[in-house]
């Protein structure tokens, strides 16, 4: 798909009741309700490029219109003549690269956060000379080409592979595909450097991208933590945790979780980072191994839980602070006096204040007290776009008990 000229795009218009004043200062979205749905909007192409103007025709911008969506409109750029071509995405990319090579001195990053790095519904992970694209939303999926052609001009990268997958694009009519759209899909799982450690990233077959760029500064932090003691990592995926504990001088750690691919990745990761030697793996049920491990006496100086989303949207909410509960009233045994409770939530439902309050009840339900001594968020490479509180998904807190 090519983008009409400016010219040529149709135009979409919000209702009167519409609050065209959040869109003017900075909000990105317009919802279903608040559009003029005529039978013409109704029968454009999911992703079609329009001009949006408030009720009294004034113009707002360009936007990516996809009319079957609750979020019927993204704003993509603020100039209702704004052309969305290869040059566009190479000065998003850009921007977005500038921020990144101040944080970072190796190319293991995320380098796009959709809204908030002006590329709506967009996710990008760098793996050195390999990116892996998320176009959640229509928009991107139907430009992937620019999109790819940009992002190679910008970073050099040898090969992209587009992970199309996951909950968004459903919502956005999208099919389910994983594909390499330059370069070679990689033979074996890419090696990723961070905090001392060293991670295995499978960016053809594993979760999301291949690895979570976003608890970078939570497993630092744990790190620190963990100098001198014994760690277990729950819900380990590939070892966030755990490694980067032994990175930091941990004496022991064990990861835990249901996936024994995941668990093998890890277990790779520990190798190549030179800790095999205290690095072990336990696959089953966490809730169940967390029982268990109770009922065992065992003790550890650090407690990692860091669950998959719990509470992915408001009606899943109550469900999902009830697991939380569960998890920390589950694992606050298991911590040896003057140790740390890490407990982390992705949940975009569950803000910071209701995701502290379920934790806090499970650890006093276990019969334990505790000090919150940190809480942590996504790292500088996921940053927050103001307007919108689901940017900042993740929570990490950390208790002293």
């Amino acid at each position: 798909m090519t983008e009409h000229a400016p010219s040529d795009r149709p135009t979409v218009r919000l209702t009167p009741k519409a609050e065209a004043r959040a869109i003017r200062h900075g909000f990105p979205w317009v919802y279903a309700n608040e559009l003029v749905t005529d039978r013409r909007t109704r029968n454009l192409t999911p992703g079609t490029i329009a001009r949006l103007e408030d009720a009294g025709r004034t113009p707002m911008g360009t936007v990516a219109v996809t009319p079957s969506s609750k979020i019927i409109c993204r704003m993509l750029d603020r100039d209702p003549d704004a052309v969305i071509d290869e040059a566009w995405f190479v000065a998003r990319l850009e921007r977005a690269l500038a921020h990144r090579d101040r944080l970072y001195e190796a190319p293991f990053y995320r380098l796009v956060h959709a809204e908030a790095d002006g590329l709506p519904g967009v996710v990008i992970d760098r793996f050195g000379d390999i990116a892996v694209v998320q176009p959640n939303a229509a928009w991107a999926d139907a430009l992937i080409g620019p999109l790819s052609a940009a992002l190679t001009a910008v970073t050099g990268v040898q090969t992209i592979i587009m992970n199309g997958t996951g909950r968004a694009r459903a919502r956005e009519g999208l099919d389910e595909r994983t594909e390499v759209l330059t370069g070679t899909a990689p033979s074996a799982p890419v090696p990723v450097p961070m905090n001392g450690a060293t991670y295995m990233a499978d960016v053809m077959g594993g979760q999301k991208t291949g690895l979570f760029y976003d608890q970078r500064p939570n497993h630092a932090m744990t790190a620190s933590l963990a100098r001198g003691g014994r760690v277990l990592d729950v819900f380990a995926h590939v070892g966030g945790f755990g490694l980067a504990a032994l990175a930091g001088g941990a004496t022991a750690a064990l990861a835990v979780d249901g996936s024994e691919t995941a668990l093998a990745l890890a277990q790779d990761g520990a190798v190549a980072t030179g800790v095999a030697d205290r690095f072990t793996t336990r696959k089953g049920d966490a809730f169940a191994v967390l029982e268990d491990l109770g009922a065992a006496g065992e003790t550890f100086d650090v407690v990692v839980c860091d669950p998959p989303a719990f509470a992915p949207s408001k009606n899943a909410l109550d469900a999902g602070l009830r697991a939380y509960e569960r998890v920390a009233r589950l694992a606050a045994p298991l911590v040896a006096e003057g140790g740390y409770l890490v407990l982390c939530s992705c949940s975009h439902a569950a803000d910071l204040a209701r995701f502290r309050n379920a934790s806090s009840r499970g650890i006093g339900r276990a019969g334990r007290r505790g000090q919150i001594i940190h809480t942590g968020f996504a790292g500088p490479d996921h940053p927050l776009m103001p307007h919108l509180a689901e940017s900042g998904y993740l929570k990490a807190v950390f208790y002293r008990l």
